[in-house]
């Protein structure tokens, strides 16, 4: 052997025993990442925006719950394909798994939309009777002189015409509100009295309705 070849030779073996350094990523080379996970709330977002997304749910019944990547569908839908397109609206990125208790019922839809329209009519019902009750205590709520009309009010004002009344002399009345509506009770010296009460009673601003159960007969 030539120590040419030797030294060849020897080089070479050396070589061999230096480890080899690991190899740099070069680019374009492809590396796995620990996927982030996604907080629940904001995945029964998505669901939520992916539902109402689609054209068949719409007017569907549909609840989610997002656990630990997990979704939980339940309520109603008109049909199997529509409990199957919400399913996979549902397999949003972050979601590990569905679980699909969704009902089917044919007559899911229109079962809601009669409850609405039940809803809106009682709605729209309650809303008149109070708009009636709230502009009849508005037309009456201030008298012609600008005083709110209440039903001590209309005591006080029933009280101060019979004072002076000649035909209500030595008559005993009692003048009972509720509601604007009068109540007269005890004795008046003729029919013609009880009348005048009545009369006075009734043109008094704000008064609605009046019982008359005056007696004629002596003071009491």
């Amino acid at each position: 052997m030539t120590v040419s070849n030797f030294l060849i030779k020897t080089c070479v073996s050396a070589m061999l025993l230096v480890p080899v350094a690991a190899s740099p990523v070069l680019a374009g080379q492809t590396t796995t990442k620990t996927p982030v996970a996604v907080d629940d709330s904001a995945l029964q977002t998505r669901i939520h925006t992916a539902i109402k997304a689609e054209p068949t749910l719409k007017g569907q019944d549909i609840d989610v719950k997002v656990d630990n990547g997990v979704v939980t569908l339940t309520g109603t839908v008109e049909s199997e394909q529509r409990k199957a397109r919400a399913a996979h609206a549902a397999k949003v990125t972050g979601v590990t798994r569905v679980d699909n208790q969704l009902t089917v019922d044919a007559h899911a839809d229109h079962s809601m939309k009669d409850k609405t329209v039940g809803a809106t009519k009682t709605a729209a019902g309650k809303t008149g009777d109070a708009a009636k009750t709230a502009g009849s205590k508005t037309k009456d709520a201030v008298s012609s002189t600008g005083e709110t009309i209440t039903d001590a009010w209309i005591n006080t004002r029933i009280h101060a015409k019979m004072v002076d009344e000649a035909t209500l002399k030595g008559s005993d009345i009692n003048v009972d509100v509720k509601d604007h509506m009068i109540t007269l009770k005890g004795t008046v010296a003729s029919a013609a009295g009880k009348a005048r009460a009545e009369e006075i009673a009734k043109t008094t601003e704000g008064v609605t309705m009046v019982h008359n159960e005056l007696v004629v007969g002596p003071k009491k």
